[in-house]
């Protein structure tokens, strides 16, 4: 576990940045980019989780944080080193385990009959809002794997993270009496 006796370094003011094998990178580099990206999503599920949600949500949006940081972490390494760098690392078990709670949820919400659009409880919205960052962090860190190698589940769980995402607001509104906001293609 780290410990950190000073907040700032120093380190990144000529505009470069650490990584966990020690080499410096520019911050608007692909790999800084992605896990910036990863950092933002996990904030704002912290926003979504303030916002008081249902208290098995919460308990799970938790773990997606923890996970969120070892996503962070193997993204932090450059995947040529990963193999001897120890640390935490995104695997198949985690994205097992959101297939297992999409899964889980979707059958308490049964069919989905239209496209949803954001909003319903304010939970629900924030729940929404981490949604599009998470696929914003996907399509950052599918732009890291066409230039250089991430780890072979980084991808795929920001994939699934995104469709959970989506169905935890879902189930959001549902624990607060709201309904979910359809699209009207009338309109």
């Amino acid at each position: 576990m780290p410990k950190l006796t000073r907040i700032y370094t120093r380190g990144g003011d000529d505009g470069t940045t650490g990584l966990g094998d020690g080499q410096r990178v520019k911050k608007h580099s692909l790999r800084i980019e992605a896990f910036g990206a990863v950092d933002e999503l996990n904030s704002q599920i912290g926003v979504a989780l303030a916002s008081g949600l249902d208290a098995t949500l919460a308990k799970w949006l938790r773990s997606v944080q923890n996970d969120l940081f070892h996503l962070g972490a193997d993204l932090c390494v450059p995947e040529q080193g990963a193999q001897t760098a120890r640390g935490p690392r995104i695997e198949q078990r985690h994205v097992d385990g959101l297939e297992s709670s999409i899964d889980g949820v979707t059958a308490k919400l049964g069919p989905l009959e239209n496209f949803i659009l954001p909003g319903g409880s304010a939970g629900a919205a924030q729940l929404h809002v981490a949604r599009t960052i998470c696929r914003r962090a996907e399509r950052a860190c599918t732009a890291l794997a066409e230039a250089e190698k991430v780890g072979p589940f980084v991808v795929k769980y920001l994939n699934r993270l995104s469709d959970a995402l989506f169905v935890m607001a879902r189930e959001e509104n549902r624990y607060r009496g709201e309904s979910d906001v359809y699209w009207d293609s009338h309109k």
